[in-house]
């Protein structure tokens, strides 16, 4: 929940000063950075709460808390690449590879009722399922509309 809430309140930072300074609106660039400041957010968890993170890996994943600061320094650098025109959409990619790829350590969370933050089992039950699962969607989504549709439009024209 607090991914989201992060995501939507830079979202509506970003617009309001784009429009103050700007006198228009770049909602793609406030998506891209919105994301950006998302993906930082989460990967500082990695540094912070390793021991849960760790307890989320499946368990045919070796090296887990390794696994846990590598996953941590790439969404730091995918949120970087964000905000690098060059890259971005290269970043895009990755991003929704990532999230897709991460779904197993969320099932995992959710029917072990892990908690991220200490690891211990007191977490939250498998019905967050049913709000993480589409929440991941919605990231997928967002990625997807502000920063990939828009590398498409570019080609039609």
């Amino acid at each position: 929940m607090k991914p989201l809430l992060v995501l939507i309140t830079s979202f509506i930072i970003c617009i309001i000063i784009f429009r103050l300074l700007k006198k228009r609106i770049d909602y793609r660039l406030s998506g891209r950075i919105a994301m950006a400041v998302m993906l930082l957010f989460t990967a500082i968890g990695h540094f912070v709460f390793i021991e849960g993170m760790t307890a989320m890996i499946p368990n045919f994943i070796p090296f887990k808390e390794s696994f846990v600061l590598i996953t941590g320094f790439l969404e730091a650098f995918f949120a970087l690449g964000l905000l690098i025109p060059k890259y971005k959409t290269y970043s895009g990619w990755l991003i929704i590879v990532f999230l897709i790829l991460i779904v197993p350590g969320n099932i995992k969370a959710a029917t072990e009722n892990v908690n991220y933050r200490t690891g211990m089992l007191d977490g939250p039950s498998l019905n967050y399922l049913w709000f993480r699962i589409p929440l991941q969607v919605f990231f997928i989504a967002w990625v997807y509309f502000f920063v990939i549709v828009e590398r498409f439009k570019s080609r039609l024209k």
